[in-house]
């Protein structure tokens, strides 16, 4: 079974970082993660800062229920006043802690200070870190989901190229996307 890892709300609103793991995640490469206070939180980010409507917005995440039904983790409010991380992001460790995660992706490491997370064994990762990781682990697995995800892309279409300049824009992916580049072209 693959390794669970606790998906941050903050990592689920831009597209590019939710696609790419949703895509890994259904191929296998781990088990994604969330609470239903995550959800609400991506929901409430995506009509916020991206301005989606309400219906988008809670189609996006309705979706990525349905897909993933076992990913909810459920019955952690009572390990919240335990957690000693940044108050606010108290529950995503209580429910890393019930789901027994292996690891937290977030853009927010600094809300998961080391001695907060080792009591638990959990390790905190940004996503860059946790996808170049995944490209160590499964390097052509996650070529190729990489590349089914730029094949995907309709709204715009982007070329290979344009996608891995699209993810070294700023908070998204600049490392991973400087190491596909780099096996890619050592592929061809």
């Amino acid at each position: 079974m693959a390794f669970p890892v606790l998906v941050d709300a903050c990592v689920l609103v831009p597209m590019a970082t939710t696609d790419l793991l949703l895509r890994m995640a259904d191929a296998r490469h781990f088990r994604i993660l969330w609470s239903q206070e995550i959800l609400a939180e991506v929901e409430r980010n995506l009509i916020e800062q991206l301005g989606l409507t309400p219906e988008q917005a809670r189609r996006r995440v309705s979706t990525m229920h349905d897909h993933f039904p076992d990913a909810l983790v459920e019955d952690y409010s009572n390990l919240i006043p335990a957690m000693t991380n940044d108050e606010k992001d108290r529950h995503v460790l209580a429910a890393a802690v019930r789901a027994n995660a292996e690891l937290i992706v977030t853009f927010n490491g600094k809300d998961f200070p080391t001695a907060s997370v080792d009591p638990y064994e959990i390790d905190v990762r940004s996503p860059d870190d946790f996808l170049l990781d995944q490209l160590d682990l499964h390097p052509e697995g996650v070529l190729q989901v990489t590349h089914d995800t730029v094949g995907a892309m309709r709204n715009p279409p982007k070329t290979w190229d344009e996608y891995l300049d699209f993810l070294h824009g700023p908070g998204l992916l600049p490392l991973f996307a400087t190491e596909l580049k780099r096996l890619d072209a050592d592929r061809r």
